[in-house]
C-alpha cells in the first residue's frame, strides 16, 4: 500500500509525526506499506516548518512544493497546480491529509479529481463559524473524503448526520496527543527560562493569531493591556510573530507583566505549557494539549471545533470581549480550576489505529 502524506503548516507537522512512526512500525513488522511525504510549503518560516521536522524526527520531505504565501485563493490554487503535477509523476493508492489548513482542502480536491482515495485525519470537527477559513476547508474536505478518522464521538456524529458511510467513519482518538505522549520526556526549557526567572506555575501562556485580535494595532494594544492587568503576581509569556512585535514597539507601549518571545519550537512550547499556571489563547488546537496536561485553558473565541475540551472541563470558551475574560478568569483565580479529565481514546495510540484500519481496507 502506497500512501502520500500531505503536510503544509505547523499543526500538520505535529499530526503527521506519529502517523509516520506507525507506518514505519508496520514496515518493521514486514507489512507492505510505504509513504511519500509531500510538504506543500504553505508555512516556510524555519520556526514554523523545519524546526518541527528536526524536533519530531520527521524524515525530510520527498518533495517541497514551495507554494509559500498569498491570498486564500492564490495559495490554494498554487497548491493545487503543484500537487497535480506531483501526483501525476508519483501515483499513489491513497492521499492522507490532516487538519484543516489550505493544503488539506487543496490536495484532497486534486486527489479526488485524479481518482485517488482520500483519508482525512481529524475529520468531522466543526465550529459552526463560516467566517473561519478553516471551517470551509473542513467542510469541503469531508464532503469528498473516503475514509474519516475522528478525534471524538461528536465529530463522528457530525459526519453521520451529513450522510457519510458509517463503515468509513472511525473514531480513533487524537494524533496530536500521540505526539505529546511520544515526546513528553524530551521537552525542554527554552533559552529564556532562567533569564526571566520562570518556574512552575509562576507564569501564564498567551497566544493570539486570529486576524480580529492581531491585525488592528489599537485593538490589540487594548486587549494586551487588559490581559496585562488580569494578575499582578504572574508573568505572561507571549510568543509573538516578529512582525506584530515590531508594530507594537513602534507604538512605544509598555506592559508590566507581558514578556514577548519569538515563536517556539514544539519541545520548548510544550515545556512552557506543561509548567504554566494557565493558558489564554484564541487557538483551537492548544486546548487539546492543555487538556491532557491538566492546564486550565481560556479560549477567546465565541465557538470551538473541539467541544469535548470544554465539556470535560479543561477549556473555557470566554468569547472575544475582554470584559468576559476578566469575569471568567477572575472567577478562576478565586475558585480554582474546574474539575476536568481526558477524552476517550486520547491515549497516544490513535496513529496505530489509523494505519491498522487503512491496511485492512486495502
Amino acid at each position: 500500500m502506497k500512501i502520500t502524506i500531505i503536510a503544509g503548516a505547523r499543526p500538520n507537522f505535529i499530526k503527521i509525526a506519529p502517523i509516520i512512526n506507525a507506518i514505519q512500525k508496520k514496515q518493521n513488522e514486514g507489512l507492505n506499506i510505504s509513504f511519500r511525504l509531500v510538504h506543500t510549503g504553505q508555512h516556510y518560516d524555519k520556526n514554523l516548518s523545519d524546526t518541527f521536522f528536526e524536533e519530531l524526527n520527521i524524515p525530510q520531505p520527498d518533495v517541497n512544493l514551495e507554494v509559500k504565501s498569498g491570498s486564500q485563493a492564490e495559495q490554494t490554487a498554487a497548491i493545487m497546480v503543484a500537487f497535480e503535477k506531483e501526483l501525476i509523476q508519483n501515483p499513489t493508492d491513497l492521499v492522507l491529509v490532516v487538519g484543516d489548513v489550505n493544503s488539506t482542502m487543496a490536495c484532497s480536491i486534486v486527489a479526488k479529481k485524479s481518482h485517488t482515495k482520500v483519508a482525512h485525519v481529524e475529520a468531522g470537527i466543526r465550529s459552526g463559524d463560516l467566517t473561519m477559513p478553516e471551517e470551509i476547508n473542513r467542510m469541503l474536505t469531508d464532503s469528498i473524503t473516503d475514509y474519516f478518522f475522528t478525534t471524538s464521538t461528536s465529530a463522528s456524529e457530525n459526519l453521520l448526520k451529513l450522510g457519510s458511510d458509517p463503515q468509513n467513519v472511525h473514531f480513533v482518538g487524537n494524533v496530536m496527543i500521540d505526539t505529546l505522549y511520544q515526546n513528553i520526556n524530551r521537552i525542554s526549557a527554552p533559552d529564556f527560562w532562567n533569564d526571566h526567572q520562570l518556574h512552575e506555575k509562576n507564569y501564564i501562556i498567551l497566544t493570539l493569531h486570529r486576524p480580529a485580535n492581531v491585525d488592528e494595532v489599537s485593538s490589540l494594544i487594548e486587549l494586551l493591556h487588559g490581559i496585562d492587568l488580569l494578575v499582578n503576581d504572574k508573568k505572561i509569556i507571549f510568543p509573538i510573530h516578529p512582525r506584530t512585535q515590531a508594530i507594537l514597539k513602534e507604538s512605544k507601549t509598555d506592559f508590566k507583566n507581558i514578556i514577548f518571545v519569538s515563536p517556539q519550537g514544539y519541545l520548548n512550547f510544550m515545556y512552557l505549557i506543561k509548567n504554566s499556571f494557565a493558558v489564554i489563547t484564541d487557538s483551537g488546537g492548544i486546548s487539546e494539549e492543555t487538556t491532557v496536561l491538566g492546564i486550565p485553558c481560556f479560549t477567546m473565541r465565541d465557538n470551538t471545533e473541539r467541544p469535548e475540551t470544554e465539556t470535560i472541563g479543561s477549556n473555557t470558551i470566554v468569547g472575544t470581549a475582554l470584559e468576559n475574560l476578566k469575569t471568567v478568569f477572575g472567577s478562576f483565580l478565586q475558585n480554582g480550576a474546574r474539575k476536568s479529565g481526558i477524552p476517550d481514546l486520547w491515549d497516544g495510540k490513535a496513529s496505530e489505529r489509523i494505519i491498522s484500519i487503512l491496511l485492512d481496507k486495502k
